[in-house]
């Protein structure tokens, strides 16, 4: 494509027949993610196809224009926020499409933007899925994003994180070359060249398009829930039951993130997708005894101060889900649980891709999780560590109504993940008007912006970080936020400037994401 010197860069990158946006509004808008707002941009870019993302990102960098790729937006750690104007940011949600379910080979092709919610959703009459099959965000997360900044939850008990799930892709680099990784139907072959890829946070090139492994979807079921009095029992169950290999999900929350859930969710709601999932299920009266049990119950059954664990069991055939299901429930009662209610599982598989309304707290706060993924020896001194951070900063917190929950969750042949979450007093920003649910958002207290509450709890989300790289933690969402060219030894580090030189010689693709 010819360059003419009477067109402006836009009028360039347009010619590709993408789709271009520079008006206030949208630039705006995609200058934010969850926790904060980037530099302004230049232009927001949609392909609809590989040739078209090819294009334009050779036409946006041949005129020295920054390139950031963004996939459903649920970044909070600044995957596709950068503090250098004047970038063309790539909406990457048009291309959605599902190119190849192929059920000879077990594996399924996507296009980077298709989201978890709708693959998963296309598999299910098959009776297949992935290994990992997404986020809790899956309704509006990619599979692009998730390839780029790694993510856990539904299988990470059993299969790991999305990373572990991917055998090849293709990818567009600085330059606009589509790099074709690995082989069609298996990874590695020869060095994993797919894995340089995956988790780079979008600093080595975009992907355009993704090859997954499948696996038949489970036809069995269980679940349990459980309380502890302290985090120390809720940790060493958690670590054993996922070395015992019996649960796909394992997770929990501490006294204060379970009275969060219990002030965020309704009884209806959760009764009619738990009575959805019983009757597909073929159990209509189960449907009915299941949803009184949630009305009945209300969510008063933790309303003590407690942490829960809560397991998901899965298997071809009942009895195998249930035998599982039982090895969990020793390991748990052998150190201090008690078990109740299992309700939070079932709501929760009931309906795994639901609204987002949980990036605002129960009053309208602001949402920011720090996360830690640590080896189960070193995860009891990690989590006493970020207690004693909270009781530090606590008097500044409280005065500013400033609160913590923290998630745990096992991954499985890495450890645990623990996942400090904070909650401030502020103002909303367009992403979240754009994402949580109308209904919910209308019920919400629209809270003035609050500098003083920002200001704390970027110090204290600083210090989290610092505090898990001091414990040697490593990350899934790296983005701009974790420390993570800090943990590599020097050779490495050497060679990951030498790689992203040679793929991205100006320096243009997403830069500043992975540190680099």
């Amino acid at each position: 494509m010819a360059t003419k010197p009477n067109l402006t860069a836009i009028d360039y990158i347009s010619q590709t027949g993408c789709e271009v946006l520079s008006d206030t509004e949208t630039r705006d808008f995609y200058a934010h993610d969850i926790y904060s707002r980037g530099a302004d941009l230049l232009a927001v870019v949609r392909p609809k196809n590989t040739k078209e993302l090819s294009a334009a990102i050779a036409a946006t960098t041949e005129q020295n224009i920054p390139v950031i790729p963004r996939g459903g937006g649920m970044s909070y750690t600044g995957g596709y926020v950068t503090d250098r104007p004047g970038a063309a940011l790539f909406d990457l949600a048009a291309m959605d499409r599902i190119l190849e379910i192929n059920e000879t080979d077990m594996t399924v092709t996507v296009e980077a933007g298709c989201t978890w919610a709708k693959l998963y959703e296309a598999l299910k009459p098959k009776g297949l899925r992935t290994p990992f099959w997404g986020t809790l965000s899956g309704l509006k997360a990619s599979i692009g994003g998730g390839m780029s900044q790694n993510c856990l939850f539904w299988g990470s008990g059993r299969y790991g994180t999305a990373a572990q799930t991917c055998i090849a892709m293709k990818v567009v680099l600085a330059d606009g070359t589509i790099l074709k990784t690995g082989s069609e139907f298996t990874r590695p072959y020869g060095p994993d060249l797919t894995g340089i890829f995956l988790a780079d946070t979008g600093a080595l090139g975009m992907k355009a398009t993704i090859t997954l492994r499948l696996i038949p979807e489970a036809e069995a079921h269980a679940y349990a829930s459980f309380t502890f009095e302290t985090y120390q029992e809720t940790l060493t169950a958690l670590g054993a039951i996922e070395r015992s290999g019996v649960a796909t999900e394992c997770f929990g929350f501490d006294p204060s993130l379970n009275a969060i859930r219990m002030k965020r969710h309704s009884l209806s709601s959760d009764a009619k997708s738990l009575g959805k999932m019983m009757k597909k299920q073929g159990s209509v009266w189960g449907a009915i005894k299941e949803g009184a049990k949630v009305v009945a119950a209300g969510r008063d059954f933790m309303d003590e101060a407690k942490f829960s664990l809560h397991v998901l069991t899965e298997a071809r055939i009942q009895p195998a889900a249930d035998d599982d299901l039982e090895r969990a429930r020793t390991i748990a009662l052998n150190n201090g649980a008690t078990e109740t209610e299992n309700t939070i599982p079932k709501i929760i598989r009931a309906n795994p891709f639901g609204p987002l309304n949980s990036m605002l707290g129960p009053e309208g706060q602001r949402w920011a999780p720090v996360h830690g993924l640590v080896p189960h020896s070193k995860a009891l001194k990690c989590y006493a560590a970020i207690e004693a951070l909270f009781e530090t900063h606590r008097a500044e917190m409280e005065a500013l109504q400033i609160f913590t929950g923290t998630l745990v969750s096992s991954v499985s042949g890495s450890g645990a993940i623990i996942e400090p979450c904070l909650y401030w007093p502020d103002a909303s920003n367009p992403l979240h008007r754009d994402t949580v649910e109308d209904a919910h958002f209308a019920k919400l207290p629209k809270l003035d912006a609050n500098a003083k509450a920002w200001e704390v709890t970027q110090k204290v989300k600083q210090a989290l970080v610092d505090l898990f790289h001091d414990h040697g933690a490593v990350h899934l969402q790296i983005g701009r936020t974790y420390r993570y060219r800090d943990s590599l030894d020097p050779a490495a580090d050497a060679l990951l400037q030498d790689l992203k030189k040679s793929l991205d010689p100006k320096g243009l693709m997403n830069p500043g994401s992975l540190g680099l």
